[in-house]
């Protein structure tokens, strides 16, 4: 179990989960709420990290948002540089799956001097990964409208049984072997979207979003990797952050959809141990 703190910070109270030992590491979700159970894609790295699980304004027992733009991306990396200084803590590295990618993209640029370095797994540097033609979320996909249907259940519903039912298919469709769904979710964690978080990525947030013309200024270390049949946020989205990164390496997992992390656990887990090693 992941160790519970409720941090001051001046930026309000947030609430975090500790776990492992090392270097310090900080993971978080744009839009997942955490709690003692940890998290899938966070578990690795506490092998070689301490790592600190972050639940964003809105999430848990962090504190509210007063208004919706404190939801944003660019009042994120605040809060996280408030929970840093909070924790004692000169610097941290910063690793993220999907839009805690993007976030750990947007952290790098806004404050490079407070990060070691950054892994970014599964993510997009812009919104046109919503235009790719193998992303769920493009509307000529055909996956698109079930996808739709899944993610208003998921926020809406109040039944408990619908709306993991609803999870099961929309994860199944961002895994490779879809098959071996319940061998790769059979241990304990936690992850739940937080609906006014998503609501504010995808209405207010993801239509302006673009960070490349800032990339090239981002010193950060960074490694961008990526599931060679990724539905969510396509290869080539990964592919051109590292291309548009002077700091970064690319590693692709060629037997893996969205999730990596679960889909190739030990290559997966080589990766974490390459990033502990990285270094400027």
């Amino acid at each position: 179990m992941w160790k519970r703190e409720l941090l001051e910070t001046d930026q309000g109270i947030f609430e975090v989960f500790v776990k492992g030992e090392g270097d310090p590491l900080c993971v978080t979700h744009l839009y997942s709420e955490f709690n003692e159970r940890g998290n899938y894609f966070a578990e690795p790295f506490t092998e070689v990290f301490t790592v600190y699980l972050v639940n964003l304004r809105s999430a848990g027992n962090s504190r509210q948002a007063d208004v919706d733009s404190e939801l944003s991306m660019q009042q994120s990396v605040i809060d996280l540089e408030a929970i840093r200084c909070a924790l004692q803590i000169d610097t941290w590295s910063f690793a993220g799956h999907s839009t805690g990618a993007m976030l750990g993209l947007v952290y790098a640029v806004a404050f490079p001097d407070s990060l070691e370095k950054i892994l970014i797994n599964a993510g997009a540097g812009s919104y046109e990964y919503m235009n790719h033609p193998d992303c769920i979320y493009n509307r000529s996909n055909p996956a698109n409208s079930r996808v739709l249907q899944l993610l208003d259940i998921i926020k809406t519903s109040d039944s408990v049984d619908e709306r993991r039912a609803a999870n099961k298919e929309w994860t199944q469709m961002s895994i490779y072997r879809p098959e071996r769904y319940d061998e790769y979710f059979s241990k304990p964690s936690s992850g739940k979207v937080v609906g006014s978080r998503l609501d504010y990525f995808s209405y207010q947030e993801l239509p302006e979003f673009n960070l490349f013309e800032q990339f090239p200024h981002v010193t950060v270390p960074a490694i961008i990797s990526c599931g060679k049949h990724d539905r969510q946020c396509p290869l080539d989205c990964s592919i051109k952050i590292h291309e548009s990164l002077p700091h970064s390496e690319l590693v692709i997992f060629n037997e893996s959809n969205h999730n990596a992390f679960l889909e190739e656990e030990q290559a997966f887990n080589r990766l974490v141990h390459t990033f502990n090693q990285l270094r400027d």
